[in-house]
């Protein structure tokens, strides 16, 4: 990443390849986003290729992984199932991050985290198989302290907290509890040895508040609201945006 103090913001850009699927024109380019967002300064790029290729195609990551090498010190970031696709694309394009993430084949959006001990037997041999390959692993995970030691057993080296409830909770008045429940996750992970990563309808709106509770955030991973953002105020913009809701965490 290109900096170890401050939380790094990965891009996602599954929603530009689902628009440019409308069509056959190949518009808009999901490299040329990519390209634009790194030269606004994103420290990464997040993809989550499904089985169904509704949105990102094996040719995206392909050109991808390409661009990538063109940006030393930033990082790809493929998210998915690892018992549908995911393995596929570690084992060919070593990405620097394999988010792994219990969606079914199908499924609208991911909505919940692995669950402890019923997912560890079956993970910890593709968590060992990414991490030889010279890929770190973070596992998709719900705001649960109790189950970060477990995630730690299986060898992740990250968890993504999944952070659709704290979107919702924004604003009102279960906030706090929210944030805090969060916080305790963000905790317990650390002292397992986990490094922190964090996604899914984090937004202009609810993100310095989220970087202010939750301790080491090391990255957020953000697509929907950020692509949605760009449709108005151009990537370059929109990333400036980002990075300074970052910025006035400290």
């Amino acid at each position: 990443m290109t900096s170890t103090t401050t939380t790094a913001l990965s891009v996602n850009l599954n929603k530009v390849a689902l628009v440019r699927n409308t069509r056959h024109l190949g518009i808009p380019s999901v490299t040329r986003a990519a390209a634009l967002c790194l030269q606004a300064g994103a420290a990464g790029i997040t993809v989550h290729p499904r089985p169904d290729a509704r949105h990102i195609r094996a040719d995206d990551v392909r050109d991808l992984a390409a661009l990538m090498k063109e940006w030393p010190g930033r990082e790809f970031n493929i998210e998915g199932n690892p018992f549908h696709n995911l393995m596929d694309f570690v084992r060919e394009f070593r990405p620097h991050q394999a988010t792994f993430v219990p969606d079914s084949e199908g499924q609208f959006t991911s909505d919940h985290g692995w669950s402890f001990p019923a997912d560890a037997g079956r993970l910890g041999p593709l968590v060992a198989e990414a991490r030889a390959l010279g890929v770190r692993v973070s596992l998709f995970m719900d705001a649960d302290a109790q189950a970060m030691a477990a995630a730690r057993a299986v060898g992740a080296d990250r968890v993504e907290l999944y952070t659709e409830q704290w979107a919702r909770a924004h604003g009102t008045a279960a906030a706090p509890a929210v944030l805090a429940r969060f916080a305790d996750a963000a905790r317990a992970a650390q002292a397992a040895g986990l490094g922190i990563n964090a996604g899914h309808d984090l937004s202009r709106d609810n993100l310095t508040d989220f970087l202010r509770g939750v301790p080491g955030v090391q990255e957020v991973s953000i697509g929907h609201a950020l692509i949605a953002d760009a449709l108005e105020l151009g990537y370059d913009a929109t990333v400036r945006a980002y990075l300074d809701c970052i910025a006035r965490v400290g």
